[in-house]
């Protein structure tokens, strides 16, 4: 016991001496441009996000769209995680942001996705499980949709010699919801590194 307290405080001082500070984004500069490790964090996931949304934004089914004397109803649908990451909060934050993208954009009618929720919530409930792809289609005919975006993201990881590479994936599309084919589908990806 008497080891234990004079050891424990001495360790106390020498963690508070080793210089590590909390710091905000603003206060160091590039923070946000600096990579923590090789996982996926919020820089990744949206570039991820932009090179699909620019895609969808320049493919044949947004101009049909744009084309349509009122906009089509459209739900976003769960970005599935594929990853052993757990990034599902960030997932929802992408899918919000798509959203709101869609709605300012004034290309679509959107549905509410706290309406969303609640029915996936219900599907669940039902089945017992995580949400599940298939069922999509039925949750969107519910809402009223025409159409649901929705997507995965995947990862590869290699190691050798104590150097680490992760390959990620983003994958994208919409579905006519009265047919199941898919009306736009796009990939995106990019590579994370430990390098010594």
């Amino acid at each position: 016991m008497k080891l234990f307290s004079i050891v424990f405080p001495g360790l106390l001082l020498l963690a508070a001496g080793c210089g590590a500070n909390y710091v905000r984004g603003d206060e160091v500069a590039d923070l946000d441009e600096m990579a923590m490790s090789t996982g996926l964090d919020k820089k990744d996931l949206e570039k991820l996000y932009d090179a699909n949304i620019e895609s969808l934004m320049a493919s044949a089914v947004v101009a049909s769209w744009k084309a349509l004397p009122e906009p089509p109803i459209v739900s976003i649908f769960p970005i599935a995680n594929e990853t052993s990451e757990h990034i599902r909060d960030s997932l929802d934050a992408l899918n919000s942001k798509m959203e709101t993208q869609m709605v300012n954009g004034g290309v679509v009618t959107m549905i509410d996705h706290s309406m969303q929720d609640q029915l996936i919530a219900e599907v669940r409930k039902q089945q017992g499980g995580d949400f599940d792809q298939s069922k999509s289609a039925d949750i969107g005919r519910q809402l009223g949709a025409k159409f649901f975006i929705t997507g995965k993201v995947h990862s590869s990881a290699e190691t050798v010699d104590g150097e680490k590479r992760v390959q990620y994936f983003l994958f994208m599309k919409v579905v006519d919801i009265e047919s199941g084919a898919i009306r736009w589908q796009n990939e995106a990806n990019l590579t994370k590194g430990l390098i010594r």
